[in-house]
């Protein structure tokens, strides 16, 4: 099955409420509508022939310190992992960082579990992008919804607020 592109800011359908106030900032942004069944990325890019390095994960953490809890946005390619208890813990100041639970992710982020995106994130979320998809010409990611995705180029992401490029994996 092949996908069919368009610009993100025609189709608001196919995104969830937070992207789609966020998306007209975005350069470039397309999106696409997919089977929200194969959301998750390696069934996406099994069935629709995307190439996993050109498809870029969003992880939610929630770090820790001294009875707060703050959550940042790391943007990551498939092939990759997230150094979460090294690199984002050190790099958010926490003592204790880990995987947002699923159900604190999807109320904070107002978009669906398999579909959340670093566009239209709460404004004082860090967006922690790793060097990898921000030197990308073009990346596969969530558009807060399960039945579509959008491809951004990474200096778009680069370029969110509240972003910071470095190596997020180890």
């Amino acid at each position: 099955m092949t996908l069919h592109w368009v610009p993100a800011t025609g189709r608001a359908d196919l995104l969830a409420d937070p992207v789609a106030f966020a998306v007209p900032g975005v350069e470039g942004a397309e999106v696409t509508e997919i089977d929200p069944d194969l959301a998750d990325t390696a069934a996406f890019c099994e069935r629709y022939g995307v190439r996993l390095d050109e498809s870029a994960n969003c992880v939610v953490v929630a770090a820790k310190r001294g009875g707060e809890t703050r959550y940042a946005a790391c943007m990551v390619l498939a092939t990759m992992r997230v150094d979460v208890n090294g690199v984002v813990r050190r790099h958010l100041d926490a003592r204790k960082a880990s995987f947002a639970p699923m159900a604190d992710a999807v109320e904070l982020t107002g978009m669906e579990y398999g579909g959340i995106t670093p566009l239209g994130l709460p404004g004082d979320w860090p967006v922690l992008v790793d060097v990898h998809v921000a030197e990308h010409p073009r990346v596969v990611i969530g558009s807060g919804l399960r039945r579509s995705k959008l491809a951004v180029p990474g200096a778009a992401l680069a370029g969110l607020k509240g972003a910071e490029v470095l190596s997020l994996t180890t």
